[in-house]
């Protein structure tokens, strides 16, 4: 195809093109497309597949929370289909580029859907008609599905499509069977590809990745033995939407196993596929897969083969332990192989060796291969089309101080074809790179943009309730432990109910569609949705009532899946007592309650961005550029934070030439205002209307008005008390080293023996969490002490060693240049004493070598000690300052550990750096220029609209007693003295009810959570 062969084009004339196009619709490319819209873009998001998703729409659950993945990802599935200024192009491919940074030409191909999208409601008629039956790859062909589909129950868009490869009309012009059933005339045969050309200032690759195919390599017996599986394919059998709708059964024989063996580094860390990078996530999902058949069947044996567990995210080490200590549960550090099937059982027989020294078969009932992340020759010649450099093992090249940037200007990169990575990590670099594409696109912020319109508001005064009750069966979440049906006919006969129905998924676009229309057709003004947790579903709800015409406010949810199915499986009758008691509660509330209105506040687009280390000064840099003026408050005199002490990177880069290049750039910013040796003393507002006072090095006090505030303020070294540290100077801890061998230090650099110990104040009692960075650390120094002096014996005393990713290679860099590695257990920590050797004082460090079993003394000249990163010392004064959380660990919280890993729960606030947990530098510069993106979504805007639900003063009962002024803990109410009457600021007030509940006269009340409508639900409760 050419240039010249196109259907349509879009052209904008004149500066940059204000569009970008995001390449992959996976999480990643989920995420930059939604940060990109509400900053003020339009965005193209192209998506090979018939739906948007990716592998997480695959997925069962994640951890550690254990949310169901599709049940966070289907709001966002809405959001992304309900905003106008998303176009998506689902199976299309990009075929070329041409053009620069800010103006390309991007021909995309669109195959045919051979559905027409303007037509099909998706009632699917056609489907009950067509007679051809083929594999589910949703379901990764565990089952079987029709010719006529549509990929997944919440698949966005909810279309049907046609596959021209199993067509029995495509390929042999006969049935056709399907197309006189549909009576909007959807199907349209005649359908041909069609090539556009979109101009786009700047393109964000997220295509995504494959698994490793398991078949490739024959000792694995995949594909040949029937109860070994993928890890994939064990999600979709875990899932409640899943082939055997959440039932764990055995594909020979559709048998509960009872015991089941996951055998880790499929198709990572392995020499021979070439394929010797760490995936990065095996560890962790085997982990979550465990658990939740533990909680399907908890008599299961479950046992997990592994080479060293990455535990390093966010959580994950205690979501480890937690599975390490679940009964009938077994980790063995163990490389196995898959001896043979067992003939009559079919069951799998695994070899592997104990104690280092013998060899034991065991049979296991199901056996899961935790298969790798790969490119794909698919993506590796999209890179190919758009001349972007991708590495060896086809994911894309970056470097350590540009992580979102590609070889080529204009086109940004996210999530795992950068390089294998978790969720969180593609949502931080997806927003990284919407960041980037933001900065260089600013001067056309807004230039396409669409505002959705509504329907008029309908008024419902004077009416009497007339409540609309939907039931989700969420798959089997919910009804495979809640008996729906009887949920819906309950309902029916409470007062005011004037239609109940059930739906399957209630949060899919069509069911928000089908809800929207009853709420037109039966004229319902108050809507019950029973189904899961508000936390994450309510908004898309409200949107629902709002476009159907009614107040957003006309609602109210029904958790009766946390709630009921969740804690109630072993008591089905229970659980749906229960959940009809809910939705009567539901029903009583929502039938007092009345429409609410919210505040529209002025925005001030100011930032302020607390800590002046390499994420703080990255972030402001990022919006500077956008545009936007930054106040950079750092505490210390001198910018730089912890990086001050890093020189170089574990793949070599220089660190020190990069950060004073950006102190350069922030300190020469003229929108950029530095403010060194200052600390902020006090701060209130809300999202929009902050003001912040900075206390300055001379005592003296500034108020600072800000919309946005982002809290960068880094983390700290720990500092043990083993090992003689502090009290020898041959001990010192990874960083002290470093800074030894940048000074070339002759007593370490000329030494003959070092040791160094891992998890030095981590995965301890006082920090049961992983550091994340200090494997990288000790390989990256013992590398760079091999190259100094390459006769130096350097010993690594570990765990587990936790170089992730890309990461792996330098570990075996490091195991090649004769750098030996020793495990030890926890519970066998290695001991250190002075001795004597030759006459001269040495540190003789003793440890059992787990392999061995054996105890080893080993003379060292210097001993290095790993040491955790802590959360910094002032996190907590900072916290209760702006009213945002910290974790157990001590670090700051997010909304959502995987959807929202840089936002707070308070809106206009977010986070980024160490201060979030331990990461190292081209992680913190993701996940900065994502804090950016993130505040971009509000600074752009030219106002922000408060809450609804709000509390409200009664003033002919207030008696201006000021209780509600005092416990007031976003200092939204004042007493006016004069009048003695407390006055709310709606724009501030966040609806947390204190004020209701602590008031003496009744006078403060909460908008949406009245006296009377509280004691209506709890009547309702008490009824036999």
């Amino acid at each position: 195809m050419t240039m010249e062969d196109k259907d349509i084009t879009l052209k904008v004339h004149g500066g940059k093109t204000g569009a970008v196009m995001v390449v992959g619709g996976g999480v990643s490319g989920i995420q930059a497309s939604l940060d990109l819209a509400n900053s003020g873009y339009k965005v193209y998001l192209v998506e090979e597949g018939p739906a948007i998703g990716g592998k997480m729409a695959q997925l069962d659950k994640t951890f550690p929370t254990n949310d169901c993945s599709m049940c966070i990802l289907s709001p966002k599935f809405i959001e992304l289909a309900r905003n106008q200024n998303i176009e998506i192009l689902t199976l299309s491919t990009v075929e070329g580029i041409q053009g620069e940074a800010g103006n390309f030409n991007v021909l995309v191909r669109k195959k045919p859907r051979y559905i027409d999208e303007e037509k099909c409601n998706a009632c699917g008629t056609c489907v009950e008609y067509c007679p051809v039956k083929i594999s589910d790859p949703y379901n990764e062909n565990l089952n079987i599905h029709r010719c006529i589909y549509i990929p997944f129950p919440q698949a966005v868009p909810a279309l049907y499509l046609i596959d021209p490869a199993q067509c029995v009309f495509m390929q042999r012009t006969e049935c056709k069977i399907c197309a006189p059933t549909c009576k909007v005339k959807a199907i349209d045969f005649k359908q041909q590809e069609k090539q556009l050309e979109i101009e786009v200032g700047a393109v964000i690759l997220a295509p995504g990745y494959e698994k490793f195919d398991p078949e490739t390599k024959s000792e694995y017996g995949y594909g040949t033995r029937a109860n070994i599986v993928t890890s994939l394919e064990f999600e979709r059998m875990l899932s409640a939407s899943g082939p055997f709708k959440g039932e764990v059964k055995r594909p020979s024989d559709k048998k509960h196993p009872k015991k089941i063996a996951w055998m880790q580094c499929i198709g990572s860390r392995d020499t021979v596929s070439g394929n010797t990078y760490c995936s990065a996530v095996c560890c962790m999902y085997s982990t979550k897969q465990l658990i939740i058949a533990k909680e399907h069947d908890p008599a299961l044996e479950a046992t997990i083969f592994y080479n060293d567990i990455r535990a390093y995210g966010k959580g994950f080490e205690r979501y480890y332990e937690r599975a390490k200590a679940m009964p009938g549960v077994r980790y063995i550090w163990n490389m196995p192989a898959i001896t043979r099937e067992i003939p009559g059982s079919k069951n799998i027989a695994i070899r592997y060796v104990v104690n280092g020294k013998e060899t034991k078969e065991e049979e296991f009932d199901l056996v899961v291969l935790s298969v790798g992340l790969c490119s794909t020759p698919g993506i590796k010649e999209l890179a190919n089309k758009l001349s972007v450099d991708i590495d060896k093992y086809g994911f894309c090249k970056t470097d350590n101080f540009t992580p979102v940037e590609t070889s080529r200007p204009g086109i940004y990169v996210s999530g795992v074809f950068r390089g294998p990575m978790d969720i969180p990590e593609s949502v931080m670099t997806a927003s990284g790179a919407a960041a980037a594409a933001s900065q260089l696109l600013s001067e056309s912020r807004g230039t396409l943009m669409k505002t959705k319109e509504y329907p008029p508001e309908r008024d419902i005064s004077g009416e009497e309730p007339r409540v609309g009750v939907f039931v989700c069966h969420c798959g089997t979440n919910i009804a495979g432990v809640v008996s729906v049906p009887k949920v819906v006919q309950f309902a029916k006969k409470l007062p005011d109910v004037v239609h109940a129905e059930d739906t399957v998924f209630a949060c899919s676009i069509d069911s928000a569609k089908h809800i929207s229309e009853t709420i037109k057709e039966k004229g319902l003004n108050r809507v019950v949705v029973a189904a899961c947790t508000p936390r994450t579903h309510e908004p898309v709800f409200q949107e629902t009532l709002r476009e159907a015409g009614l107040n957003p406010f006309l609602y109210e949810q029904a958790n009766i899946r946390e709630h009921c199915s969740w804690v109630h499986m072993e008591d089905k009758k229970a659980a749906t007592l229960k959940a009809q008691e809910l939705v009567r509660m539901a029903v009583a509330k929502v039938r007092l309650v009345e429409p609410l209105q919210r505040v529209s506040l002025s925005l001030n687009h100011t930032a302020l961005v607390i800590g002046g280390g390499i994420a703080g000064m990255t972030s402001a840099l990022n919006l500077a550029d956008q545009g936007f003026e930054v106040h950079l408050v750092e505490k210390e005199s001198h910018l730089g934070g912890m990086a001050k002490r890093i020189h170089y990177t574990l793949e070599g880069s220089e660190v020190q030439p990069f950060l004073h290049g950006l102190i350069k750039k922030v300190k020469g910013n003229s929108l950029i205002h530095v403010h060194t040796g200052s600390v902020i003393t006090k701060a209130y507002g809300c999202v929009g209307n902050f003001v912040s006072t900075i206390g300055g090095p001379q005592g003296d006090a500034k108020d600072i008005e800000h919309g946005v505030a982002i809290l960068a303020i880094g983390g700290q070294e720990f500092k043990p008390n083993e090992y003689l540290y502090g009290k020898d100077p041959r001990v010192l801890t990874q960083l002290e080293l470093e800074d030894a061998i940048v000074q070339k230090n002759e007593r370490v650099t000329g030494a003959q023996s070092m040791v160094m110990i891992q998890c030095v104040g981590s995965r301890d009692k006082e920090h049961p969490y992983c550091s994340r960075i200090c494997c990288s650390q000790a390989i990256k120094n013992a590398i760079k002490l091999k190259e100094v002096n390459p006769e130096m014996e350097i010993y690594v005393l570990h765990r587990d060693m936790r170089t992730y990713s890309l990461k792996e290679d330098y570990y075996r860099e490091a195991a090649e240049r004769d750098v030996k590695f020793i495990r030890f257990d926890a519970e066998n920590k290695p001991q250190m004493e002075i001795a004597q050797a030759d006459g001269k004082e040495i540190l003789r460090i003793t440890v059992v070598d787990r392999l061995l079993g054996e105890l080893i003394e080993i003379d060292a000249d210097i001993l290095t000690l790993s040491t955790a990163a802590l959360a910094p010392s002032n996190i907590k004064e900072l916290s209760q300052l702006y009213k945002v959380p910290v974790n157990e660990d001590g670090f700051f919280l997010e909304a959502h550990m995987k959807l929202r890993p840089v936002d707070f729960a308070t809106d206009g606030v977010f986070m980024c750096g160490l201060a979030h947990n331990p990461k190292l530098i081209e992680e913190s510069i993701a996940q900065a220029r994502a804090a950016a993106s993130r505040a971009t979504t509000v600074l752009a805007k030219e106002s922000v609209t408060g809450e609804g639900i709000v509390c409200y003063v009664n003033k002919d009962v207030c008696g201006g007693c000021g209780v509600c002024e005092i416990l007031c803990p976003y200092s939204a109410i004042t007493v006016d003295k004069t009048e003695k009457l407390a006055e709310v600021n709606a724009g501030i007030c966040k609806g947390c009810g204190t004020c209701a509940a602590a008031c003496p006269s009744g006078a403060a009340q909460q908008k949406g959570f009245r006296k009377d409508q509280i004691s209506s639900m709890i009547s309702a409760a008490l009824e036999v």
